[in-house]
């Protein structure tokens, strides 16, 4: 049996070639968001990949238009997923060692990580899976972001 194989140089950017270089989580501050980051975290080291971790703060647009602080809230939340996340990889500091990057985003959390996968050129999504029943009816972020065929996702309960 012979083997042929081509010669052909690589056109464009292709998503995960040679592995995952950037593996984006989506997180929220809820149980399955930071199991889904504790899981990234480790598959990013095993990959050797950047972790980029994504918050989406929700445009709540009614909520400011009684005059709530919404802006404040959601800022606070992302700077406490950030201490967080710094506890977390301070913990494991010399154990283990993942490159990673906190971002944030504004928008719903579907349209919100959408963006944020393309911007930083993700080759995957790992996202927690929903908590809210409803979901089951309407399709979670994670369905959607599975049935958009951009990226390899994977949901961790």
């Amino acid at each position: 049996m012979t083997e042929q194989h081509s010669s052909r140089p690589a056109q464009g950017f292709e998503r995960g070639t040679d592995g995952p270089k950037v593996i984006l989580v989506g997180v929220d501050g809820s149980d399955t968001s930071m199991r889904a980051a504790a899981y990234a975290g480790g598959l990013a080291r095993r990959q050797n990949a950047l972790l980029a971790v994504v918050y989406v703060q929700p445009v709540m647009a009614a909520g400011a238009a009684l005059g709530a602080p919404v802006a404040d809230a959601t800022d606070g939340i992302a700077e406490d997923l950030v201490a967080q996340i710094r506890d977390s990889a301070e913990r494991v500091k010399g154990i283990f060692d993942v490159r990673w990057e906190f971002h944030t985003f504004r928008g719903d959390p579907y349209n919100g990580l959408v963006k944020a996968a393309e911007e930083l050129r993700a080759d995957a999504v790992i996202v927690g899976a929903s908590e809210q029943a409803g979901h089951r009816f309407i399709g979670s972020v994670a369905v959607r972001l599975v049935k958009a065929g951009r990226w390899p996702v994977t949901v961790v309960p």
